[in-house]
């Protein structure tokens, strides 16, 4: 079939990100969403078993949300954030910290989860003074920029800056049979007395694997750092606004984390925003009449009347009892699938964290890099499925309206893979 105006344009000005454009397939032009699913060009129904890279979480092009967006640009669409407030950021930031329940708290806006992330690294090493390293989880995540990439360590993402990334104790997360050695690894970093700050994602590492790790190993590594005066950092850009069952998955903690970092899901999937949460002992380490010791970070689209607009209608229908009857639902529906599933030869582990359905396929080396990655996005994608697996790890994290009926089809769809693959 001729390739469509569209795929043509797109390849003569368009950089994908994630992609190698010299082996990539074409691009699929999609011009509509609807609910759980996405329309090409062509007339393909996708049904988007991920979320769109996460973000998703009430269904593609929910009129609600479109509605309040409408609503706020025919009335700000967007002011400085230096010395000028607005009400969508002031009531999401007040429901936000009810919702969190942190104490005394303070949000600050920014524009992605990279961003979210370079925000809580700065204010947690100005706060605690320089010439401290940074503890994180081997194959985490934390996003793109330089910042957020050396959060992560050493990782396949970032392997062409490894020279030019900030020095990270990085230490493996308390995996099942790990633990142990998690935390040995552990008291070795805090016995440097060098940490300043321990950054993770609560209880799943996403773009790692989609990997769950002890909530009591964490919750003791947490309670040492904070008795230490270490500051910890909550990344929740993929994990928060109910992916994995609660709302937020530090909420659940014995402990709270001193910062919370939010995104991806923050609007529902309609526009870019930020979110930096910081207990108030860390926003007064900043107060002095010294104008340069303030918190000297900011983006042009802070706190954008339109993004906060989306973000506080996204909230109004994830604190609708409905929302979290079909969280409960898709639990439920991936429990029953890993209840199948679990131990089969094909599979190294079926795990089940909230929404999130997350299956790795025995493979040598397996790898974000695994051919099989490529392997099963082509084959999903041929039956009309949006998934994108990490290499030899695929995962399901839909949107909030799915059916049980289009649950159903993905895992038969799986099941093929298990089943009739050679």
């Amino acid at each position: 079939m001729e390739a469509s105006s569209w795929v043509v344009r797109d390849k003569a000005c368009i950089w994908h990100p994630f992609t190698q454009a010299q082996t990539a397939p074409p691009v699929i032009p999609i011009v509509r969403g609807q609910g759980a699913y996405l329309y090409a060009e062509t007339g393909e129904a996708y049904l988007d078993g991920i979320s769109s890279w996460w973000v998703n979480l009430h269904g593609h092009a929910h009129p609600y949300i479109a509605e309040k967006i409408s609503k706020q640009a025919l009335e700000l669409e967007h002011v400085i954030f230096a010395g000028y407030t607005h009400p969508q950021a002031i009531t999401f930031a007040e429901r936000l910290l009810r919702i969190l329940q942190l104490g005394k708290a303070k949000v600050f806006y920014s524009d992605n989860g990279s961003t979210a992330v370079e925000a809580a690294l700065k204010m947690a090493f100005q706060a605690a003074g320089n010439g401290k390293t940074l503890l994180s989880f081997k194959d985490a995540y934390h996003g793109d920029t330089f910042g957020a990439m050396a959060a992560a360590g050493k990782t396949h993402y970032n392997r062409p800056f490894w020279p030019y990334l900030f020095k990270v104790h990085s230490i493996p997360a308390p995996i099942p049979g790990k633990e142990e050695e998690s935390w040995r690894e552990f008291e070795g970093a805090l016995a440097t007395g060098e940490v300043a700050a321990f950054i993770f994602e609560p209880l799943l590492q996403g773009c790692g694997g989609m990997r769950p790790h002890s909530r009591e190993y964490l919750e003791k590594m947490m309670k040492a750092c904070q008795q230490r005066g270490i500051i910890t950092i909550a990344d929740e850009v993929m994990t928060g606004f109910g992916r994995t069952g609660p709302l937020f998955t530090s909420g659940i903690l014995n402990l709270t984390p001193d910062i919370v970092c939010l995104a991806k899901g923050i609007t529902g999937g309609f526009v870019p925003l930020g979110v930096t949460v910081a207990k108030e002992f860390l926003y007064n380490a900043f107060l002095s009449p010294d104008p340069s010791r303030a918190f000297l970070h900011g983006h042009s689209y802070t706190a954008n009347p339109l993004a906060c607009a989306a973000a506080n209608a996204s909230l109004d229908l994830l604190l609708r009892h409905e929302c979290a009857e079909a969280r409960a639902m898709i639990e439920l529906a991936h429990q029953s699938f890993q209840t199948r599933w679990k131990g089969h030869p094909k599979l190294l582990r079926c795990d089940v964290i909230g929404t999130i359905l997350a299956l790795e396929y025995a493979e040598e080396d397996g790898s974000y890099f695994h051919p099989l990655g490529k392997k099963l996005l082509r084959f999903f994608q041929n039956e009309g499925i949006l998934l994108r697996p990490l290499g030899n790890v695929l995962y399901i994290l839909p949107p909030y309206c799915i059916t049980r009926e289009e649950l159903e089809r993905i895992y038969e769809t799986i099941a093929i893979t298990l089943e009739n693959w050679a």
